[in-house]
This record gives structure tokens, C-alpha cells and sequence, in this order.
């Protein structure tokens, strides 16, 4: 029988968590350089098309970061939960 460390290893928690974080530190980048240095935005949008592009990754980047931290912290929780 495999022990919760091995199980703790093989089943991704670490790896999910640190993808996450990556991918929100890569949104909010983008996210911080549309506002800044691309333009800005306004009520009707980015006013450049490097402020659109930049848009378009911090709203790719920051809902995929924050269902992988979620699944990441589910998954830390229940292997915690193990021990």
C-alpha cells in the first residue's frame, strides 16, 4: 500500500499549485502592462491593439490560474486531510 507521502507526489497537488501561480503572475503582467504601458483602457476598451492583445492574455490567464489553484488547494486539502 502506497504511503501518503508517495500518494502526495504522484497525484500533481505540487505541480497544479505552482502552474497556477505561474499563470496568475502571467495575467496580472499582462493585466499591469495593458493599463500602463499599452494604452490604457476605457469604458469602451484598450485604446491600442497591443492593449487588446494584452487584455485578451489577462482574460485567458487569471480564470484558468484561479480553477487550477482551486483544484491545487482541493487537492492539498484532501491529501492533508489523509495523514
Amino acid at each position: 500500500m502506497a504511503t501518503s507521502q508517495s500518494i502526495n507526489r504522484q497525484d500533481g497537488t505540487r505541480t497544479l499549485l505552482r502552474a497556477g501561480i505561474l499563470i496568475l503572475i502571467a495575467g496580472l503582467v499582462c493585466l499591469l502592462l495593458t493599463v500602463t504601458v499599452l494604452g490604457g483602457v476605457d469604458r469602451h476598451g484598450p485604446h491600442t491593439n497591443g492593449g487588446w492583445l494584452g487584455l485578451l492574455g489577462a482574460m485567458a490567464c487569471i480564470p484558468l490560474a484561479l480553477m487550477m489553484l482551486v483544484l491545487g488547494a482541493a487537492k492539498w486539502m484532501r491529501n492533508r486531510g489523509k495523514h
